[in-house]
């Protein structure tokens, strides 16, 4: 810990306000007394994917909000929403003018299937969705064409089961969330009966939460449905589920056996879990017409098996199909990017160039480690960079840096309307007071131009 509080206030700079962002600021608040920390985001909105990622009907997981808002409100922090590092303002210019930049900004993009087809109208990135009902500027003008019956989630995990729950839920059950008024209307008419989740591997290696998976099979008026032969485990996913450490695929197959035993009823939609397939090509000649998947087989050693590609396909009609495979970082100009992981290259958060540290620069969240963990697993993976931080401080020149004032120097000779704290807190007053008489707690704003009216004409909000 640095003890002294009459030396030079040292000050930080953190690029992206999600958790791993808020956990770096809490981390340096508490090891570092005397600190500032001036945290950017290119949106004028805090708060990450808790905001723009969390699904409107799990309103519990936005909880946390709360504990960012107190790190928010500690002296010495202060938001600079509507900046966007990389075009606004550059690495060298974070790490000329603070002891020490930490980027936490995120896996933004999604992974590719690589297949023909992929880019058909009518073929989505799961992002693309999540980001459109959940109202992210990015995102909120896309389009999604639910008339056909049929819509097809490729991958596994939670944001998949999100994806799904979300196709499945009837509009009222959404109408008092805070999904984007945008979103209600087309998901109140669609004409969707079926979404098949599609993984490569089988049941034992599915990668959602027992939690979510359960909430799959609560869906109102929604029956969840797996093929029992399905079910029948090779050796290799019996012995993965025998290790004590793997509670939660136990958990999955268990719910698996009892969505294949459920009794059938006359649902109005069903979600139907696919294993051992593998997208191979997605058909139609203007748009999405059929999704062709390759029968799969496991190879390898318990925890270590693959899915090959057999010899017989099957072709799935569709009208939707939403790649749910896994998310990618984006490189930042300034910053040594590792193409294949998707990451920025580090150690132990210590951002690399040639295999060196890059002084000054640090990593946190998934463009450190690449995109697993939940919400709270950021708290222990920012910890883990600040130590580094703290390693390195004696070897960093820790005489006065000019922090904020040399980047509003830079913001002011281009069109930036930087958003504070304050101002976000009008912003957050406005979407409640929206959403009140709608019975939601907020309607976001969707535009960034409609917020920064807003912030221009408000009084702050304490």
């Amino acid at each position: 810990m640095v003890e002294s509080a009459s030396a030079p206030k040292l000050k930080f700079a953190i690029v992206g306000s999600g958790p791993s962002g808020f956990y770096a600021a809490e981390a340096l608040f508490k090891r570092v007394p005397n600190s500032e920390v001036d945290m950017f985001d290119r949106l004028p909105t805090p708060f990450g994917l808790v905001r723009a990622g969390v699904a409107p009907d799990h309103p519990k997981l936005k909880q946390v909000i709360a504990v960012y808002d107190k790190i928010a409100r500690t002296p010495g922090f202060r938001f600079v929403g509507n900046v966007e590092v990389g075009t606004d303002v550059t690495v060298e210019d974070l790490r000329a003018s603070y002891h020490a930049a930490i980027f936490a900004y995120g896996a933004s993009t999604d992974r590719r299937l690589g297949i023909p087809g992929e880019d058909l109208a009518g073929s989505h990135t799961a992002t693309e969705f999540v980001g459109w009902y959940n109202g992210h500027p990015d995102y909120r003008d896309r389009t999604f064409d639910f008339s056909a019956e049929r819509a097809v989630v490729i991958g596994q995990g939670n944001v998949a089961a999100d994806v799904a729950r979300i196709l499945a839920l009837p509009a009222n059950d959404l109408m008092r969330t805070d999904i984007a008024e945008h979103a209600i209307a087309p998901l109140a008419e669609s004409r969707i009966r079926e979404i098949c989740i599609v993984g490569r591997r089988g049941p034992a290696q599915a990668k959602f939460t027992s939690v979510e998976l359960k909430e799959l099979g609560h869906v109102p008026d929604c029956g969840a449905t797996v093929e029992p032969a399905d079910l029948e485990l090779g050796a290799a996913c019996l012995a993965e589920l025998g290790e004590k450490a793997n509670d939660e695929g136990r958990k999955n197959v268990e719910l698996f056996k009892s969505f294949a035993a459920a009794i059938p009823n006359a649902h109005r939609r069903t979600i139907r879990f696919r294993f051992c397939e593998m997208p191979v090509r997605i058909r139609g000649d203007s748009r999405v017409e059929a999704l062709v998947l390759a029968k799969s087989r496991l190879e390898g050693a318990p925890f270590a098996q693959v899915a090959r590609a057999r010899d017989e396909h099957v072709e799935l009609p569709c009208g939707l199909v939403f790649r749910s495979v896994g998310y990618r970082g984006l490189p930042l100009p300034g910053l040594e990017y590792d193409e294949r992981a998707g990451v920025v290259r580090n150690a132990k958060g210590r951002c690399l160039a040639g295999g060196v540290p890059l002084t000054g620069a640090y990593v946190t969240g998934w463009i450190k480690r690449g995109p697993t963990g939940l919400i709270g697993t950021n708290r222990a993976d920012s910890l883990d960079t600040v130590e580094s931080i703290l390693t390195d401080l004696p070897h960093l020149n820790q005489g006065p840096r000019p922090g904020i004032e040399a980047i509003a120097s830079k913001l002011r000779l281009r069109p930036v309307c930087t958003v504070d704290y304050p101002a976000w807190k009008v912003i957050d007053a406005a979407e409640r007071e929206r959403g009140r008489p709608k019975g939601k707690p907020r309607e976001k704003f969707t535009r960034i131009s409609d917020m920064l009216a807003l912030v221009e004409s408000a009084v702050p909000v304490d």
